[in-house]
């Protein structure tokens, strides 16, 4: 299985990105698609994850209602579009899959549950 995430870049805090992560290798059929980002010095925290049976999403406190994940069956791709981004969203972001079945919001969260990982990308929000 391999994650590519792509899509980082610096902007300024107001301003949007939206990364990409394309998944290959294998059907994500029951998987929780996620991003997490972590910030120098800070420990990997959770952002959002999608379901990938039926697009049902989660969101950190700190990025509802700036950041939406989507996820596109046909081309194996998982999207997380920020707007109004803000100086504390600088860190770098890795996509990831965790295989959670019906434990969804249980494990969805937890950066233990999951499988697989991408290699990171950098997003960088200048004030």
């Amino acid at each position: 299985v391999q994650l590519q995430a792509s899509g980082g870049g610096l902007v300024q805090a107001g301003g949007s990105l939206r990364l990409s992560c394309a998944a290959s290798g294998r059907t994500f059929i029951s998987y929780a698609m996620g991003w997490f980002r972590q910030a120098p010095g800070k420990e990997r925290e959770f952002v959002a994850a999608v379901r990938w049976n039926d697009g049902i999403t989660i969101y950190a406190d700190s990025v509802k209602g700036r950041f939406t994940i989507s996820r596109d069956i046909a081309k194996n791709t998982v999207y997380l579009q920020m707007n109004s981004l803000e100086f504390e969203d600088t860190a770098v972001y890795y996509c990831a899959a965790a295989r959670v079945g019906s434990y969804f919001f249980t494990f969805v969260k937890q950066t233990n549950k999951y499988d697989y990982w991408g290699q990171g990308t950098q997003v960088t929000v200048s004030s």
